[in-house]
């Protein structure tokens, strides 16, 4: 699917990608399940760079959407769901500290699918401590920031990320991913500090369509006993 480039196709050609529509990513994924075949090992680098396409500076799209349309940087890692938040999202405990052209990030993901399979992830930590109070929804939302976080070479080897697998029924190799005082770039924010929440609900409403079209094209190779 990469090769042919199906999982590029949400980017836009002059970044290298298809430049199609969200119908037309939709029609490819539920015919990959309509086959009886299945995309969850790999959906996710079809729709998880939305954040950074529609919020990331004009320097960060030149720099990474090319690698991720050509497969050279696997970005399949949406580090969101916490075990003491679950879908409140605004309650999440992750956090990250500024320090000179840095952040340092402390906190830990739960049910991040395809940790172990990815180059950099998107990662949603809060950058306003402590939390507002909840009768400050739009102050709780501005408090939480969006990084890319460039995953090569810290993983499980002390250079502050840890990552261990969770086995599950369903095959997205789920994982629990710990942040120990995680380096960070300022300059590997997307959309702004505080605006994390934002730029993160424009990559999850594709990926809700999308995981939808993939559900009705299962729904129809059961109905054709494939």
């Amino acid at each position: 699917m990469q090769r042919d480039g199906l999982l590029s196709i949400l980017i836009p050609a002059e970044y290298g990608g298809g430049g199609q529509s969200l119908r037309t990513a939709a029609v490819v994924l539920e015919e990959v399940h309509r086959s009886g075949c299945n995309a969850g090992a790999a959906h996710a680098q079809m729709y998880t760079m939305g954040s950074l396409l529609h919020n990331g500076s004009a320097e960060q799209k030149a720099e990474w959407l090319p690698q991720i349309a050509s497969g050279s940087i696997r970005l399949q890692a949406f580090g969101v769901s916490e075990p003491n938040s679950g879908t409140d999202t605004l309650s999440l405990e992750t956090t990250a500290t500024r320090d000179g052209d840095d952040f340092v990030i402390n906190g830990q993901k739960m049910w991040t699918s395809r940790a172990m399979h990815s180059d950099v992830m998107l990662l949603l930590a809060r950058t306003n401590s402590p939390e507002p109070p909840r009768d400050q929804p739009r102050a709780r939302a501005q408090a939480l920031t969006l990084f890319l976080v460039d995953m090569r070479g810290k993983v499980n080897c002390g250079n502050g990320i840890d990552i261990t697998p969770v086995h599950t029924m369903i095959n997205h190799s789920t994982t629990t991913v710990f942040f120990d005082n995680l380096r960070v770039p300022a300059a590997n924010i997307i959309g702004g500090e505080g605006n994390g929440f934002k730029s993160v609900l424009g990559a999850m409403n594709a990926e809700r369509v999308l995981i939808a079209s993939e559900s009705i094209g299962a729904r129809s190779a059961h109905a054709w006993g494939r």
